[in-house]
């Protein structure tokens, strides 16, 4: 049987919807074409992310969202805690910084004993909190100002128009923020749209701007971009950048750190 070719696009995804999956040689004998030709409608129908490619075929394309605050504080957290060590080794005494919201930021905080004369901008409830937990005991001698705005109380932060306003009268020496996709073609990206304005807001208030994120998030691209690689100084994971983006990363003169290979 033979079909047009989005009337075949159309057939396929009934049979994905019902399935699951679908395998490219099949499809080609029940539409009667060539591999090729099936190859180049899944390619299409990738690009319109209605599926994802698979060795032979293809399956239902996952639509993934960012887990609440206190999930995603559970999830990779030894990772996340490594990430956080490292990116603390970053700042500097007198630094103004801003620690934003994610779980990963978060981690940050716990390594700021030996940091003294520091201003820190948050745009995280969660944050906040520790922060003046940590000046009470006397963990932390610094100076805490709370970017304030529209409040997101499953995230357990603050974004919108007031919190970009707010930030319009800063200018920090190092963002630390945590995005939920990192990508060499796509830049780094989040599952939230308000989120990524006000991240990419944060990036531009900055001397040095700073992703932190751990190895989920690489090779990832998610729905709202905040911003290009090329817009980015560092990155901090728990995992070495893979190595086909090793020259490009050096061409853009982006650093990436991670904690050394134990052999």
């Amino acid at each position: 049987m033979s079909l047009a070719g989005e009337e075949r696009k159309s057939s396929i995804m009934n049979l994905l919807n019902e399935k699951g999956k679908v395998i490219a040689n099949e499809l080609a004998q029940l539409f009667d074409v060539t591999t090729e030709t099936i190859r180049r409608d899944l390619d299409e129908l990738e690009k319109d992310n209605k599926l994802k490619k698979v060795y032979g075929g293809a399956v239902k394309f996952k639509v993934e969202v960012e887990p609440a605050h206190y999930e995603r504080e559970f999830i990779h957290a030894e990772a996340k805690r490594k990430i956080g060590f490292l990116a603390a080794g970053l700042i500097e005494d007198n630094d103004v910084i801003v620690v934003d919201e994610g779980s990963t930021a978060l981690q940050i905080i716990h390594f700021l004993d030996n940091k003294h004369n520091l201003t820190i901008l948050t745009s995280s409830i969660p944050a906040l909190m520790l922060l003046i937990e940590h000046q009470k005991r006397g963990s932390f001698d610094g100076k805490i100002i709370f970017i304030g705005g529209e409040v997101n109380a499953k995230h357990l932060r603050v974004s919108g128009p007031i919190a970009e306003k707010i930030m319009e009268d800063f200018y920090v020496n190092k963002s630390f923020v945590s995005v939920d996709g990192v990508s060499l073609e796509n830049g780094v990206t989040s599952y939230d749209y308000d989120r990524a304005v006000f991240t990419r807001k944060l990036i531009r208030s900055s001397e040095t701007a700073i992703v932190v994120a751990d190895h989920s998030k690489i090779v990832k691209r998610t729905v709202a971009k905040i911003a290009d690689l090329q817009d980015i100084h560092i990155i901090v994971s728990d995992q070495a950048p893979p190595t086909e983006w090793i020259a490009k990363l050096n061409n853009m003169d982006l650093r990436w750190i991670n904690p050394p290979n134990k052999s």
